[in-house]
């Protein structure tokens, strides 16, 4: 055993441990919108999404997020898991946990360890103990799916709720604008003295 492939992976779990574990983020996220939410956290030195080969595309997704230091994955897990967490100006169910090694594809190979494989035959002990493994392999698929389908159900009805909050909230700012342009805001701060602000930008009641 080389002391380069020891030197290997202890960087390989330093790095794991300053890497936190999102799921459940918008199919349509991109590394640049995850790194704009996380960058008040501290420094994002890569984003890499698990790619989900069996399900469909518009599935939630799901991201390894490595900061520059353990102490700002700490915060980051701590934040989303006590507080809303906004993505895109609006809040999502994400979720978030400390990573671990077998979520790399990349990892390198432990030290020391070995896999081995063989052919059962039937008259082997772990014969059974295969196919019950392999019985409740299937029984996880068909759970997987059942939740999957709920999980959709639910991406699709947030969705819905979202676009509508958005809409609400544009209306609300066009009617504001309208009552600055025609002169509404300014009769209504002086009959409760209130000043408004003189610069060409939006007017600011203070």
């Amino acid at each position: 055993m080389g002391s380069a492939e020891l030197d290997e992976y202890a960087a390989f779990k330093e790095k794991v441990r300053r890497t936190v574990y999102m799921d459940n983020l918008s199919p349509h996220v991109t590394e640049s919108v995850v790194r704009t939410a996380l960058d008040q956290y501290g420094t994002v030195k890569s984003v890499q999404f698990i790619p989900n080969y069996l399900g469909p595309r518009n599935i939630p997704q799901c991201a390894l997020v490595e900061m520059e230091k353990e102490k700002q994955a700490q915060v980051v897990i701590s934040t989303i898991c006590q507080f809303p967490f906004m993505m895109s100006g609006m809040p999502r169910p994400v979720r978030a946990r400390a990573a671990e090694a077998e979520m790399f594809s990349d990892r390198p190979r432990q030290p020391g360890r070995q896999i081995r494989f063989r052919w059962l035959d039937p008259a082997d002990p772990d014969f059974e103990v295969a196919n019950k493994l392999k019985r409740l392999a299937k029984k996880h698929a068909t759970e997987t799916a059942v939740m999957l389908k709920h999980q959709l159900d639910k991406e699709e009805k947030l969705a819905k709720q979202q676009g509508e909050a958005l809409k609400a909230n544009y209306k609300k700012y066009e009617m504001m604008d309208g009552l600055v342009a025609d002169g509404t805001a300014r009769r209504l701060a002086r009959r409760y003295n209130l000043r408004v602000s003189d610069d060409a930008g939006p007017s600011n009641f203070q």
